[in-house]
């Protein structure tokens, strides 16, 4: 194999990374809303109390309640992770430092000088850190049940990251 495929090989690979760097970086402001359904014998009172004290532990307030579906409505102020914006602002340099070197590979005349575009990396935490505070809601819905065993159904759709709190906070038999 000769030689002289070498760089442009290595930048076209290299490029390909980039793409999904992106992507990823992109995908981190994205809105993760799931369903989750739970089943207990509990009355539906009951099951509406003890959902509604955990999420005003974790900041969130009553927005609306609609009786003739036995819906609630929570919402709550989600902050940007600091850490999560100094990840994608490291991951972000990795990618163009890795890039530049790619490029100077291909284009020796420059050198080294592209590792000047390092300086945009910072732009990945801006990005996150706009596009990550927002409000978010959760919708609760209890479903008392008719059958035999009177079972009640908990219907909650939320980010999944306050599923999985709620899923190890709740007494309750996920579907």
């Amino acid at each position: 194999m000769s030689t002289q495929l070498v760089p442009p090989s290595t930048l076209f690979l290299t490029l390909l990374l980039m793409v999904g760097l992106f992507f990823f970086i992109r995908a981190s402001t994205k809105d993760r809303t799931e369903l989750m359904e739970w089943v207990t014998e509990d009355g539906g009172d009951s099951v509406l109390d003890k959902v509604e004290a955990l999420l005003k532990e974790r900041s969130y307030r009553i927005t609306e309640v609609k009786p003739e579906e036995s819906k609630a409505i929570f919402e709550g102020l989600v902050r940007p992770s600091l850490a999560l914006a100094i990840l994608l602002v490291a991951l972000a340099a990795t990618g163009i430092i890795a890039f530049s070197i790619a490029l100077s590979m291909v284009i020796p005349l420059v050198g080294l000088k592209f590792l000047g575009l390092v300086l945009i990396s910072p732009v990945a935490g801006f990005f996150y850190w706009r596009g990550a505070e927002r409000v978010e809601k959760v919708v609760v819905q209890v479903v008392e049940g008719s059958d035999s065993a009177q079972n009640t159904t908990l219907k909650i759709s939320a980010h999944r990251d306050e599923l999985i709190v709620l899923e190890e906070a709740l007494p309750y038999q996920v579907v």
